[in-house]
């Protein structure tokens, strides 16, 4: 892996030391290698063959581990599995990252299991006490694997799980956030799981009985995953159709997932729920799909439209929304890219509604896509400041654009410092380097998010765009 750095190589060898010491008194515990030997290998053919097929840990078998075995021993069950099997071929170096790593949360979590009496309460089916030293555990377990995430995400992020790699490196301060409100959930359920496979081991039923609480946990951790595939198609059929339409209309290249960017930062800020932020996130991403129903000679066109192309151009909204009328998990954001270009006192398109008539996410991404279109620069035009540009979304509110939309958009961007020029960095969106703009050639107007629509355009309306 020449990829990693020397610090995440350095640190992986002091966690893998720090493994081995955890190991070090099993020769002197008197531990049930019967048990240990069908954990070791139960948790490796999950390793071999289930995590071949869905993405995710599976910890149940790992804290049965705890609750049933003295420290050492649990430390002992995850090795095999971690070093010998598991998903995508891993590296040598990922492979002891993973046993160590998995190793030492099994560990810290059966210690602190054993000191509150947690074994004593499994052998004797102690309820409810029993949950009490296991939920310790549990939340000790779930801390470990994040603090050990956090700092793998400091010191390598090239390293790190696929989920925590799209982050890419991370400050020091900000590598551990949301790592273990994240994770508490699921590991919380898989402890539960746990609990019962140990307190059935103990019983007169045994092993086998045990084992049956892998059946359900094994079914809902398949649908999990199904749900993550389709989402992860979903994302794919996002990026094949933004691929598209960046490709055949350069000049807005990267403006779309601005826009996506702009849209849930508002949409947060409102106070919407997660799913409909990402609705939103999806709605400012598709927003101008319809472009590729639009010949490419007028979307590159560089000089001013005739009415007749500017009527073909503005047939975009609804040619994007036939395009993803079948597509179910946009929601609302099938909405939005059709009457994007709708405006407050009715004279926008394709409908020409009014005020509430527009919905919502509409008026959300309206506003995030003219503050991209201001704050990018492109081959026929400067970007504007990001305080110039808010200032225009502010005097056309009311008319064009909704003023409660943009006011949360000015929010958003003062408390990251964007108004100072900080927080907000748009990408150059043409092909080649922006053209000197003529000094008599008077400011555009303020919604000019989709090319050349008011480029040489004589008695173009205020705010009027592609």
């Amino acid at each position: 892996m020449k990829s990693v750095p020397a610090r995440a190589r350095v640190y992986v060898a002091c966690v893998a030391l720090a493994a081995l010491l955890c190991l070090l008194p099993l020769p002197e515990v008197r531990a049930p290698w019967g048990a240990l030997a069908l954990l070791a290998a139960l948790y490796a053919a999950f390793e071999h063959v289930v995590r071949r097929r869905f993405s995710g840990a599976f910890h149940p078998v790992l804290l049965a581990g705890a609750f049933l075995l003295p420290a050492p021993a649990a430390a002992l069950v995850p090795l095999p599995g971690a070093l010998l099997a598991g998903p995508g071929r891993p590296g040598p170096l990922r492979r002891i990252w993973r046993a160590a790593q998995s190793a030492l949360a099994v560990w810290c979590a059966a210690r602190v299991h054993g000191a509150l009496g947690g074994r004593d309460a499994v052998a004797g089916s102690d309820f409810p006490y029993a949950l009490v030293p296991a939920g310790a555990a549990v939340l000790v377990f779930c801390l470990v694997l994040a603090v050990l995430d956090g700092g793998l995400l400091a010191f390598g992020a090239g390293m790190a799980p696929a989920p925590l790699r799209q982050r890419g490196s991370v400050p020091v301060g900000r590598a551990w956030r949301g790592l273990l409100s994240r994770s508490l959930a699921p590991t919380a359920v898989h402890g539960l799981a746990g609990l019962m496979m140990a307190v059935l081991w103990r019983s007169p039923y045994g092993p086998v009985a045990a084992l049956l609480v892998l059946l359900p946990m094994c079914v809902s951790w398949w649908v999990f995953a199904q749900y993550h595939r389709e989402r992860a198609a979903h994302q794919a059929t996002i990026r094949a159709l933004v691929q598209a339409v960046d490709i055949k209309d350069g000049y807005t290249r990267g403006h779309s997932e601005r826009v996506g960017q702009a849209s849930v930062m508002i949409a947060r800020e409102l106070g919407m729920d997660d799913e409909r932020v990402e609705t939103l996130r999806f709605a400012g991403i598709l927003h101008d799909v319809g472009k590729l129903g639009v010949p490419t000679r007028l979307l590159r066109k560089d000089g001013p439209l005739t009415p007749e192309e500017r009527r073909v151009i503005e047939l975009h909204p609804e040619y994007g929304h036939e395009m993803v009328r079948g597509i179910s998990f946009l929601g609302e954001a099938r909405a939005a890219i059709l009457h994007h270009h709708e405006r407050l006192d009715g004279s926008g398109y394709p409908y020409g509604l009014v005020g509430g008539q527009i919905p919502e996410c509409a008026r959300v991404v309206a506003v995030a896509d003219a503050f991209d279109a201001m704050t990018s620069t492109r081959s026929y035009r400067r970007a504007r400041p990001v305080a110039v540009a808010l200032e225009e979304l502010e005097r056309c509110a009311g008319a064009q654009f909704d003023p409660l939309m943009v006011g949360a958009l000015v929010r958003a961007l003062g408390r990251r410092g964007a108004a100072a020029g900080d927080g907000w960095h748009p990408a150059v969106t043409a092909d080649e380097t922006p053209a000197p703009v003529p000094a008599a050639v008077p400011p555009e107007p303020v919604a000019d998010a989709d090319g050349a629509g008011n480029r040489a355009r004589p008695g173009a309306r205020p705010g009027a765009h592609r």
